[in-house]
């Protein structure tokens, strides 16, 4: 069996009592970065195998994996942050697990993409979620295809980029599109802005600099301020 197993985004006391038995049980754990799962490991005093197991390596051990699983070993799947799979390593295993017959069981709980869309204040009975958009070629096809939706819509997007990101987005959906830009979630200086993107570009260009990752979630088409999101 394959254990897909969520870790915390940022407040460490976010993890499941059931993730703590599953990552203690398992024989072994994939990890993105094995750092920084080994570190989440002290803090839940878990003294277990951990192997490397990322983008740029899981086509090589792809076979090796599979081998142990369908000898009837237990592994766990775990991302730096979140669920394994949203933006992150996982659904090559998880695909190749299915085509083998090897159960695969995904644990709920910590994602940045539920606390983000229900923080917006935006509605979210239908959502697209978009993640990570392309670093380069390609963004200003999918901007333009995302200003469209009539749905509300989510990004992941870096410290970094995040001010270009914003000042294409008014480019293509207009100053007046409603957004909420969320940082650093469930962390100590977690962040919860919601306006226009005019507005939300204007208060970081006068930021000094910006830290932590970061989900905006924007508006569908017709969303934008003084009138009714529907």
């Amino acid at each position: 069996m394959l254990y897909v197993v969520p870790t915390p985004i940022g407040n460490l006391g976010d993890v499941t009592t059931r993730s703590i038995e599953v990552l203690t049980s398992v024989d072994y754990i994939l990890a993105e970065d094995s750092r920084v799962t080994r570190k989440l490991l002290k803090h839940l005093q878990i003294d277990q195998k951990v192997v490397s197991f990322h983008a740029h390596n899981e086509h090589h051990k792809l076979s090796q994996i599979l081998e142990d699983l369908k000898a009837d070993r237990v592994l766990a799947l775990v991302s730096d942050a979140g669920t394994p799979g949203i933006s992150d390593p996982g659904f090559l295993l998880v695909r190749a697990c299915h085509e083998e017959n090897i159960t695969v069981s995904t644990l709920p709980g910590a994602s940045a993409l539920i606390p983000a869309l229900v923080n917006s204040g935006l509605p979210i009975n239908r959502f697209h979620f978009e993640g990570f958009l392309p670093a380069k070629k390609g963004k200003q096809t999918r901007l333009k295809a995302l200003a469209t939706l009539p749905n509300t819509f989510v990004l992941y997007e870096s410290p970094h980029r995040i001010v270009k990101t914003v000042t294409q987005l008014i480019e293509h959906c207009g100053p007046d599109r409603m957004a909420c830009l969320n940082r650093e979630l469930s962390k100590l200086h977690e962040e919860v802005k919601q306006s226009t993107l005019a507005s939300l570009l204007e208060d970081l260009q006068s930021r000094p600099s910006i830290k932590g990752e970061i989900v905006l979630v924007v508006a569908g088409r017709g969303g934008r301020r003084g009138n009714a999101i529907a």
